[in-house]
């Protein structure tokens, strides 16, 4: 064999094994918290916050392939929970469309209790990673509610000119008070993922007035808390983020095209000033958004919708319990921007913030040595979080 050959099968080795990142091993979750008594619910009821998270052993040490096999692939053997579909019409003319999973056993506390999920971009109750997460759930004894994004279900039609954006919570908190008034007595936790997770938390900081009490804490899982940063961030090739972008762009393009007939009229093109090619040939969700997104939001700059969208605006105002999950190899939010839940984690009582070292983005796919478990890390560790936030509440109200 030539040297040459031997060289090439050697670089092609070493290649595989830096992507992959076999040499790596599991470790236990880092856990930043200020408040004593809640930590340790949180590792009473979440016991994985105490053990090493192992990912699948050939390939789950990557972030990038993690995260490539959530978006594409998703969970194996995933179960396809039964629920019902609310439609809800709201003042703009939008319908808003939720599910709802009722629970499959009685909750330890015995107590109703619900999970009220707010997908990430793009995504909705059909998503696999939400169908998974809501399976579990449920032989918890929760009952999920999930969330479809407006537009991002083809099959169900839209009903005025607009679809989902970053930072809105107005169809959240429609959905929340109609939750409130169908199961007056249940204790919700809100759980957000990625886009939906700067929803959540956004929405736990406003301080609506009509926000229902009954709302017991949240989880934020794989967010990037800042939107301004985030982009400056994702517009850069480092880490790949800008390949990244480029398929959420991709995304949002085609869930605004697949409702074309009614988002780009000539009407609401002319009333919002919206120029289809503009759209079309977006690259990057800051043209996208600067395209589309601004203009039908009532936004002047790209920059004033990115930090009026943000979380990191309204965390100051949050006045109970929220846990803040990451991973350290998610290729999509840059170490920088972790700087939030941890300033915040370190300063608020009944808050935390978990790191993991893999998982990459919104994967944390566990077991096996190339077939993964069919429940992650997240959905177990998740779950009990979301029984440590019913206890702290619980036992505050005695």
């Amino acid at each position: 064999m030539s040297p040459f050959i031997v060289a090439f099968i050697a670089f092609i080795l070493l290649f595989i094994f830096r992507i992959l990142n076999i040499a790596s091993q599991p470790r236990k979750p880092e856990i930043l918290c200020k408040d004593e008594k809640f930590a340790a619910l949180l590792k009473e009821a979440a016991p994985e916050l105490e053990q090493a998270y192992i990912p699948t052993r050939i390939w789950g040490f990557s972030g990038h392939i993690q995260t490539v096999m959530h978006s594409l692939i998703g969970r194996k053997k995933c179960p396809w929970p039964i629920g019902e579909r609310v439609s809800l019409l709201l003042d703009d003319g939008a319908t808003l469309t939720y599910d709802v999973y009722q629970p499959l056993t009685v909750h330890s506390s015995g107590e109703d209790v619900t999970l009220v999920l707010c997908p990430g971009i793009c995504n909705s109750s059909e998503s696999i990673y939400i169908r998974t997460f809501v399976h579990h759930a449920q032989r918890q004894g929760y009952r999920c509610v999930a969330i479809n994004h407006i537009g991002a279900m083809k099959s169900i039609k839209l009903t005025s000119h607009r679809i989902f954006s970053y930072g809105c919570t107005k169809d959240f908190h429609e959905m929340v008070i109609n939750l409130q008034e169908n199961y007056a007595h249940t204790r919700m936790v809100l759980v957000g993922f990625s886009m939906g997770a700067n929803i959540v938390t956004k929405y736990m900081g406003e301080k609506r007035p009509d926000m229902p009490k009954n709302i017991m804490g949240g989880i934020s899982v794989c967010q990037g808390y800042d939107a301004l940063g985030a982009m400056q961030h994702m517009l850069l090739w480092s880490n790949f983020r800008r390949f990244y972008l480029y398929i959420m762009t991709e995304n949002m393009k085609r869930v605004l095209m697949a409702h074309q007939q009614i988002v780009l009229t000539e009407d609401v093109k002319a009333r919002y000033q919206l120029c289809e090619r503009s759209i079309l040939s977006a690259a990057t969700l800051p043209e996208f958004d600067d395209a589309y997104t601004r203009r039908v939001a009532g936004y002047e700059s790209i920059n004033e919708l990115y930090e009026q969208s943000s979380c990191s605006l309204y965390l100051e105002n949050i006045t109970i319990p929220l846990v803040f999950i990451n991973a350290q190899d998610d290729p999509i939010i840059p170490e920088p921007l972790l700087a939030w839940p941890k300033q915040y984690a370190e300063s608020r009582d009944r808050s935390a913030y978990i790191l993991t070292t893999h998982g990459g983005h919104l994967g944390f796919y566990e077991g096996g040595l190339l077939k993964p478990n069919p429940v992650t890390w997240l959905d177990r560790t998740a779950v009990g979080i979301a029984d440590a936030i019913l206890r702290d509440t619980h036992s505050k109200s005695l």
